[in-house]
């Protein structure tokens, strides 16, 4: 066996599992699960629609850079949503099995383990998949701290100089997972000044990005903020985005890489060794979702209304920011972080992730701890009761 299997550390929800099990929640209240971060929107009809008039495509292998038609479908999906970037569709946009796939399998091409000195940074909280990823590749994950002194944004002065040397991949999720912050053009200019310096991949994971709440106002992209900033070509940077957030197609796994076209051919080379192709029925349903626009802003209305009742329904002790992107809730709770998600089970019959298993200790903390992690995936009226339950109970501790 692999050896390096053996540092992968239990993925949040097997721990959320581990920590209910056995719990008897009161049977005389519905379940009401916001542990899990699954879409539970319709699936647009024109996605469906499109999948099922492509079934004949199951008869052909298809190839690991996909065809022409999508990557030209998302390289104008890109010019319209990250204006003033552009991508070539030839060498700078490859289709993924999704966002996390994609995430995993990147730095297992591009980490150069360098006798096990290699370090991959990522933000603390973080989506497991980033260490998994470090791991597996030998590397040794090394965490940037995002609490709310600091806006919920990376501290990159937490690292230092010889960290940084040692630094070979860089994860970014903007919005985050979990409090929804998104970086601006600052925090971005910062990031490309430190992997200039020190010469660190930047892998920016943006399956949130069309989740937000003023549609005025979409999230800065790292595309957009490289092109704005004159990086040509988008030197050490890859993106990754996702249909299934956007579109409410988690099923489909269907998303893509785009940035760097060195990167890139690399990436595209070891996929073709992994076999990751997409389907062509799946491509042709991932057309029609990248060409359509109004099925994700009624996306974002649902989740801005869930937003508005969560917010006229919190109460102290438990304490939230508004977040500018994704669907989550990062909540300040009292006592215990994993203690409080428990109890809640067993009194109140609503599930929640506790905040310290999405993080790791680091600097002298576990910035996750004394919050959990509410997604507002569920319909409306579960959302708005599973919160009024929680004030409840925290109103008793």
């Amino acid at each position: 066996m692999n050896p390096l299997l053996a540092r992968l550390q239990p993925y949040p929800f097997d721990r959320l599992r581990a920590l209910v099990a056995g719990v008897a929640p009161n049977a005389a209240l519905a379940r009401l699960d916001l542990s899990i971060g699954e879409p539970q929107h319709p699936t647009p009809a024109l996605v469906k629609t499109a999948l099922a008039d492509a079934l004949d495509g199951l008869a052909t292998y298809p190839r690991t850079a996909g065809t022409r038609e999508l990557r030209e479908a998302i390289a104008a999906w890109i010019a319209r949503r990250y204006a003033p970037a552009t991508v070539d569709p030839e060498t700078e946009v490859l289709p993924a099995n999704g966002s996390r796939e994609a995430l995993f399998a990147f730095a297992q091409a591009v980490v150069d383990p360098d006798g096990g000195r290699a370090r991959v940074a990522c933000p603390n909280p973080f989506y497991q998949i980033y260490e998994g990823a470090a791991l597996l590749a030998g590397a040794q994950p090394v965490f940037l701290n995002t609490v709310a002194a600091n806006g919920f944004r990376m501290d990159l002065s937490a690292l230092d100089a010889h960290t940084w040397r040692a630094v070979k991949l860089m994860y970014v999720c903007s919005p985050a997972n979990p409090s929804g912050t998104v970086l601006d053009l600052d925090d971005w200019r910062q990031i490309f000044e430190m992997s200039d310096r020190y010469g660190f991949v930047v892998a920016a994971d943006e399956c949130y990005s069309e989740i937000y709440p003023d549609e005025g106002r979409p999230p800065l992209g790292a595309l957009a903020a490289a092109a704005q900033l004159g990086r040509r070509g988008y030197p050490r940077l890859a993106v990754f985005s996702s249909l299934s957030k956007r579109s409410n197609a988690p099923g489909l796994r269907s998303g893509f890489v785009a940035g760097d076209a060195r990167l890139l051919a690399a990436f595209l080379r070891y996929r073709t060794y992994h076999g990751s192709a997409m389907s062509l029925a799946v491509q042709r349903a991932s057309i029609a979702a990248w060409g359509d626009e109004a099925h994700v802003r009624e996306n974002r209305r649902l989740y801005a209304q869930k937003f508005d009742a969560a917010f006229a329904t919190l109460r102290p002790p438990l304490a939230a920011h508004r977040p500018a992107g994704a669907f989550y809730l990062w909540l300040r709770v009292p006592g215990d972080d994993a203690e409080f998600a428990r109890e809640l089970y067993r009194h109140y019959n609503v599930l929640v992730l506790p905040g310290s298993f999405l993080a790791r200790e680091a600097h002298g903390e576990n910035p996750g701890r004394g919050h959990v992690r509410a997604a507002l995936v569920a319909p409306l009226a579960d959302c708005v009761e599973a919160l009024a339950r929680m004030n409840e109970f925290a109103a008793r501790l």
